[in-house]
Protein backbone atom coordinates (compact mmCIF):
# COMPACT_ATOMS: atom_id res chain seq x y z
CA UNK A 1 0.00 0.00 0.00
CA UNK A 2 2.76 2.69 -1.20
CA UNK A 3 1.56 4.96 -3.91
CA UNK A 4 3.82 5.67 -7.30
CA UNK A 5 2.19 8.26 -8.38
CA UNK A 6 -0.09 11.66 -7.81
CA UNK A 7 -3.52 13.36 -9.85
CA UNK A 8 -4.21 15.84 -6.81
CA UNK A 9 -7.28 17.82 -6.90
CA UNK A 10 -8.97 20.19 -4.43
CA UNK A 11 -12.86 19.24 -3.53
CA UNK A 12 -15.55 21.85 -3.21
CA UNK A 13 -18.25 21.51 -1.38
CA UNK A 14 -18.11 17.73 -1.16
CA UNK A 15 -21.21 15.57 0.31
CA UNK A 16 -21.33 14.87 3.61
CA UNK A 17 -21.68 11.05 4.02
CA UNK A 18 -20.80 8.79 7.33
CA UNK A 19 -18.07 5.61 6.33
CA UNK A 20 -21.51 3.72 6.41
CA UNK A 21 -23.49 5.12 3.64
CA UNK A 22 -20.66 6.02 1.57
CA UNK A 23 -20.08 1.84 1.70
CA UNK A 24 -23.38 1.40 1.03
CA UNK A 25 -23.07 3.87 -2.09
CA UNK A 26 -19.82 2.38 -3.32
CA UNK A 27 -21.89 -1.39 -3.11
CA UNK A 28 -23.93 0.27 -5.42
CA UNK A 29 -21.62 0.87 -8.19
CA UNK A 30 -19.47 -2.34 -7.23
CA UNK A 31 -17.59 -3.66 -9.93
CA UNK A 32 -19.00 -6.83 -12.05
CA UNK A 33 -17.54 -8.62 -14.44
CA UNK A 34 -17.06 -8.17 -18.53
CA UNK A 35 -20.20 -8.93 -20.38
CA UNK A 36 -19.76 -11.15 -23.92
CA UNK A 37 -20.29 -7.85 -25.47
CA UNK A 38 -18.80 -5.26 -23.65
CA UNK A 39 -15.31 -3.21 -24.54
CA UNK A 40 -14.48 -2.35 -20.98
CA UNK A 41 -16.07 -1.37 -17.24
CA UNK A 42 -15.02 0.11 -13.93
CA UNK A 43 -16.48 -0.47 -10.59
CA UNK A 44 -15.25 -0.48 -6.78
CA UNK A 45 -13.43 -3.14 -5.68
CA UNK A 46 -11.98 -4.50 -1.91
CA UNK A 47 -8.76 -2.39 -1.55
CA UNK A 48 -7.32 -5.40 0.38
CA UNK A 49 -7.84 -7.56 -2.27
CA UNK A 50 -8.68 -10.90 -1.21
CA UNK A 51 -7.88 -10.40 1.95
CA UNK A 52 -10.76 -8.24 2.89
CA UNK A 53 -14.32 -7.41 1.46
CA UNK A 54 -15.41 -4.08 2.70
CA UNK A 55 -14.72 -1.09 -0.37
CA UNK A 56 -14.26 1.79 1.88
CA UNK A 57 -11.14 2.01 4.58
CA UNK A 58 -11.16 5.14 6.81
CA UNK A 59 -8.78 5.91 9.45
CA UNK A 60 -8.25 9.66 10.92
CA UNK A 61 -10.13 11.48 8.18
CA UNK A 62 -8.79 9.18 5.21
CA UNK A 63 -10.56 7.27 2.71
CA UNK A 64 -9.07 4.36 0.61
CA UNK A 65 -11.00 3.29 -2.27
CA UNK A 66 -9.94 1.51 -5.46
CA UNK A 67 -11.60 1.08 -8.69
CA UNK A 68 -10.70 -1.77 -10.98
CA UNK A 69 -11.02 -1.35 -14.32
CA UNK A 70 -11.66 -4.02 -17.13
CA UNK A 71 -11.11 -3.93 -21.18
CA UNK A 72 -11.14 -6.04 -23.48
CA UNK A 73 -7.93 -5.77 -26.05
CA UNK A 74 -8.69 -6.10 -29.71
CA UNK A 75 -5.76 -5.06 -31.43
CA UNK A 76 -6.95 -2.72 -34.66
CA UNK A 77 -3.81 -4.74 -37.28
CA UNK A 78 -6.26 -8.00 -35.91
CA UNK A 79 -9.81 -6.48 -37.54
CA UNK A 80 -7.70 -4.71 -40.33
CA UNK A 81 -6.72 -8.19 -41.82
CA UNK A 82 -10.06 -9.90 -41.14
CA UNK A 83 -11.47 -6.85 -42.93
CA UNK A 84 -9.43 -7.08 -45.68
CA UNK A 85 -9.96 -11.11 -45.85
CA UNK A 86 -13.98 -10.53 -45.97
CA UNK A 87 -13.85 -7.64 -48.41
CA UNK A 88 -11.71 -9.76 -51.06
CA UNK A 89 -13.90 -12.60 -50.75
CA UNK A 90 -16.98 -10.48 -51.22
CA UNK A 91 -15.62 -8.06 -54.35
CA UNK A 92 -14.81 -11.64 -56.05
CA UNK A 93 -17.73 -13.53 -55.37
CA UNK A 94 -20.00 -10.27 -56.30
CA UNK A 95 -17.54 -9.29 -58.78
CA UNK A 96 -17.68 -5.89 -57.61
CA UNK A 97 -15.89 -3.15 -55.38
CA UNK A 98 -17.41 -2.60 -51.88
CA UNK A 99 -18.35 0.54 -51.19
CA UNK A 100 -17.12 2.40 -48.36
CA UNK A 101 -20.67 2.77 -45.98
CA UNK A 102 -20.02 -1.64 -47.11
CA UNK A 103 -16.71 -1.87 -45.72
CA UNK A 104 -17.93 0.12 -42.23
CA UNK A 105 -20.54 -2.05 -41.37
CA UNK A 106 -18.54 -4.95 -41.80
CA UNK A 107 -16.36 -3.62 -40.00
CA UNK A 108 -18.26 -3.37 -36.97
CA UNK A 109 -19.23 -6.90 -37.56
CA UNK A 110 -16.14 -8.28 -36.89
CA UNK A 111 -15.50 -6.44 -34.44
CA UNK A 112 -18.48 -7.69 -31.99
CA UNK A 113 -17.88 -10.58 -33.32
CA UNK A 114 -13.50 -10.80 -32.42
CA UNK A 115 -14.66 -8.75 -29.13
CA UNK A 116 -15.73 -11.70 -26.99
CA UNK A 117 -12.64 -13.30 -27.89
CA UNK A 118 -10.56 -10.93 -27.03
CA UNK A 119 -7.87 -10.68 -24.34
CA UNK A 120 -9.22 -9.10 -20.68
CA UNK A 121 -6.83 -6.56 -18.95
CA UNK A 122 -7.38 -5.50 -15.55
CA UNK A 123 -5.95 -2.38 -13.44
CA UNK A 124 -6.49 -1.08 -10.08
CA UNK A 125 -6.32 2.45 -9.63
CA UNK A 126 -6.27 3.20 -5.71
CA UNK A 127 -8.03 6.48 -5.00
CA UNK A 128 -6.80 8.73 -1.63
CA UNK A 129 -9.70 10.97 0.16
CA UNK A 130 -8.20 13.32 2.40
CA UNK A 131 -11.29 14.98 4.35
CA UNK A 132 -9.59 17.06 6.89
CA UNK A 133 -7.85 18.68 3.86
CA UNK A 134 -10.52 18.79 1.11
CA UNK A 135 -8.15 16.75 -1.41
CA UNK A 136 -8.01 13.75 -3.20
CA UNK A 137 -5.52 12.30 -5.16
CA UNK A 138 -5.55 9.19 -7.88
CA UNK A 139 -2.73 6.68 -7.70
CA UNK A 140 -2.03 6.55 -11.36
CA UNK A 141 0.23 8.14 -14.06
CA UNK A 142 -2.56 8.64 -15.93
CA UNK A 143 -4.49 11.81 -15.72
CA UNK A 144 -6.74 10.24 -18.46
CA UNK A 145 -7.09 7.02 -15.88
CA UNK A 146 -7.56 9.42 -12.51
CA UNK A 147 -10.40 11.50 -14.65
CA UNK A 148 -12.22 8.01 -15.60
CA UNK A 149 -12.06 7.34 -11.42
CA UNK A 150 -13.46 10.52 -10.64
CA UNK A 151 -15.95 10.38 -12.73
CA UNK A 152 -16.76 7.17 -11.35
CA UNK A 153 -16.77 8.62 -7.68
CA UNK A 154 -19.06 11.50 -9.33
CA UNK A 155 -21.68 8.69 -10.53
CA UNK A 156 -21.44 7.27 -6.95
CA UNK A 157 -21.92 10.30 -4.77
CA UNK A 158 -24.60 11.92 -7.43
CA UNK A 159 -22.39 14.68 -7.65
CA UNK A 160 -18.92 16.03 -7.28
CA UNK A 161 -16.80 19.25 -8.25
CA UNK A 162 -13.55 18.83 -8.02
CA UNK A 163 -10.49 21.24 -9.86
CA UNK A 164 -6.73 19.91 -10.79
CA UNK A 165 -4.60 21.50 -7.34
CA UNK A 166 -2.78 24.28 -9.03
CA UNK A 167 -0.22 26.23 -7.32
CA UNK A 168 0.42 30.15 -7.40
CA UNK A 169 3.82 29.90 -8.65
CA UNK A 170 3.73 27.62 -12.02
CA UNK A 171 5.81 24.12 -11.18
CA UNK A 172 7.93 24.63 -14.73
CA UNK A 173 8.95 28.26 -13.48
CA UNK A 174 9.85 27.08 -9.96
CA UNK A 175 11.47 24.13 -11.47
CA UNK A 176 13.65 25.69 -13.49
CA UNK A 177 14.76 28.71 -10.64
CA UNK A 178 15.55 25.74 -8.29
CA UNK A 179 17.76 24.17 -11.38
CA UNK A 180 19.11 27.04 -11.97
CA UNK A 181 19.92 28.97 -8.67
CA UNK A 182 20.93 26.77 -6.07
CA UNK A 183 20.55 29.68 -3.34
CA UNK A 184 16.69 30.17 -4.27
CA UNK A 185 16.37 26.47 -2.98
CA UNK A 186 14.29 25.43 0.08
CA UNK A 187 16.42 24.27 3.17
CA UNK A 188 14.85 20.53 3.14
CA UNK A 189 14.69 20.30 -0.85
CA UNK A 190 16.68 17.87 -2.72
CA UNK A 191 18.01 17.40 -5.90
CA UNK A 192 17.64 14.40 -7.38
CA UNK A 193 19.05 13.29 -10.50
CA UNK A 194 16.36 13.48 -13.61
CA UNK A 195 15.44 16.70 -15.76
CA UNK A 196 13.31 17.11 -18.71
CA UNK A 197 14.14 19.99 -20.40
CA UNK A 198 11.68 21.90 -22.66
CA UNK A 199 12.83 24.55 -25.39
CA UNK A 200 10.93 27.30 -26.97
CA UNK A 201 9.33 26.53 -30.35
CA UNK A 202 10.34 23.82 -32.20
CA UNK A 203 13.89 22.24 -30.26
CA UNK A 204 11.87 19.79 -28.82
CA UNK A 205 12.52 18.01 -25.53
CA UNK A 206 15.69 17.07 -23.68
CA UNK A 207 15.51 14.32 -21.14
CA UNK A 208 18.33 13.55 -19.00
CA UNK A 209 19.03 10.79 -16.08
CA UNK A 210 21.61 9.65 -14.02
CA UNK A 211 22.87 12.94 -14.07
CA UNK A 212 24.34 15.82 -12.06
CA UNK A 213 21.73 18.25 -12.09
CA UNK A 214 24.49 21.18 -11.15
CA UNK A 215 26.59 20.24 -13.57
CA UNK A 216 27.88 22.92 -16.51
CA UNK A 217 26.08 21.47 -18.98
CA UNK A 218 22.50 21.74 -17.18
CA UNK A 219 22.94 25.22 -16.92
CA UNK A 220 24.47 26.12 -20.11
CA UNK A 221 20.61 24.23 -21.57
CA UNK A 222 18.97 26.86 -19.13
CA UNK A 223 20.63 29.66 -20.02
CA UNK A 224 20.12 29.19 -23.75
CA UNK A 225 16.33 29.34 -22.82
CA UNK A 226 15.27 25.46 -21.51
CA UNK A 227 12.67 25.45 -19.37
CA UNK A 228 11.85 22.04 -16.59
CA UNK A 229 9.40 20.34 -17.08
CA UNK A 230 9.75 17.61 -15.07
CA UNK A 231 12.11 17.62 -12.26
CA UNK A 232 13.42 14.56 -9.51
CA UNK A 233 13.10 15.84 -5.85
CA UNK A 234 13.36 14.88 -2.92
CA UNK A 235 11.89 15.82 0.77
CA UNK A 236 14.69 15.20 2.83
CA UNK A 237 13.45 12.07 5.70
CA UNK A 238 10.21 11.64 3.68
CA UNK A 239 10.31 10.97 0.19
CA UNK A 240 11.88 11.14 -3.68
CA UNK A 241 9.56 11.92 -6.32
CA UNK A 242 9.52 13.59 -9.99
CA UNK A 243 7.52 16.87 -9.96
CA UNK A 244 5.79 17.61 -13.20
CA UNK A 245 4.57 21.01 -14.65
CA UNK A 246 0.75 20.27 -14.33
CA UNK A 247 1.41 19.29 -10.82
CA UNK A 248 1.39 15.57 -11.25
CA UNK A 249 3.57 13.68 -8.71
CA UNK A 250 5.22 10.39 -10.09
CA UNK A 251 7.64 7.52 -9.37
CA UNK A 252 7.20 8.33 -5.68
CA UNK A 253 9.64 6.84 -3.28
CA UNK A 254 9.37 6.64 0.51
CA UNK A 255 12.48 7.13 2.95
CA UNK A 256 13.63 4.16 4.56
CA UNK A 257 13.05 5.38 8.04
CA UNK A 258 9.25 5.73 6.82
CA UNK A 259 9.06 2.27 5.47
CA UNK A 260 11.18 0.62 8.42
CA UNK A 261 8.51 2.56 10.75
CA UNK A 262 5.74 0.84 8.51
CA UNK A 263 7.16 -2.60 8.97
CA UNK A 264 8.29 -2.40 12.63
CA UNK A 265 4.88 -1.73 14.04
CA UNK A 266 3.03 -4.88 14.76
CA UNK A 267 0.36 -6.24 12.55
CA UNK A 268 -0.43 -9.64 14.44
CA UNK A 269 -0.26 -11.23 10.57
CA UNK A 270 -3.15 -9.54 9.72
CA UNK A 271 -3.48 -8.08 6.09
CA UNK A 272 -5.93 -5.64 6.87
CA UNK A 273 -4.21 -4.40 9.71
CA UNK A 274 -0.84 -3.71 7.44
CA UNK A 275 -3.06 -2.15 4.89
CA UNK A 276 -4.68 0.41 7.23
CA UNK A 277 -0.94 0.88 9.04
CA UNK A 278 0.53 1.82 5.81
CA UNK A 279 -2.31 3.69 4.35
CA UNK A 280 -1.75 5.49 7.41
CA UNK A 281 1.74 6.42 7.82
CA UNK A 282 1.89 6.76 3.63
CA UNK A 283 -0.94 9.31 3.67
CA UNK A 284 0.30 11.87 6.72
CA UNK A 285 4.02 11.74 4.72
CA UNK A 286 2.23 12.67 1.86
CA UNK A 287 -0.37 15.14 3.48
CA UNK A 288 2.47 16.87 4.82
CA UNK A 289 5.06 17.00 1.75
CA UNK A 290 2.10 18.38 -0.42
CA UNK A 291 1.31 21.14 1.85
CA UNK A 292 5.47 21.80 2.36
CA UNK A 293 5.52 21.54 -1.83
CA UNK A 294 2.63 24.10 -2.79
CA UNK A 295 4.19 26.21 0.28
CA UNK A 296 7.48 26.20 -1.91
CA UNK A 297 5.03 27.12 -4.71
CA UNK A 298 3.81 30.17 -3.69
CA UNK A 299 0.73 28.68 -2.16
CA UNK A 300 -2.46 27.33 -4.09
CA UNK A 301 -4.08 29.03 -6.59
CA UNK A 302 -7.48 29.89 -5.65
CA UNK A 303 -8.27 27.64 -2.56
CA UNK A 304 -12.15 27.89 -2.22
CA UNK A 305 -13.13 24.61 -0.65
CA UNK A 306 -15.19 24.37 2.02
CA UNK A 307 -13.79 23.89 5.29
CA UNK A 308 -14.44 19.98 6.39
CA UNK A 309 -17.00 20.21 9.55
CA UNK A 310 -16.35 19.14 13.16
Amino acid sequence: MWFKHLHLYRLHGAPELDPADLEAALDEQAFRPLGGSEARRLGWCAPAGRAGTQRLHELQGQRLLTALRQERLLPAAVVREELDERVDALETAEGRKLRRQEKLTLKEQIYEELLPRAFVRSQKVDLWWDTQRALIAVNTSSRKRAEEVLDLLRETLGSLRVTPLASQTLPMRAMTTWLGDPASRPTDLQLGDQVELKAKGDDGVLRARQVDLDSDEIQQLLEGGRQASRLALAIEGRLSFVLHDDLAVKNLNFDDALLDEASQSDDGDDALVRLETDFLLMTQALAESIERLLVWLGGEANPTHDAPSA
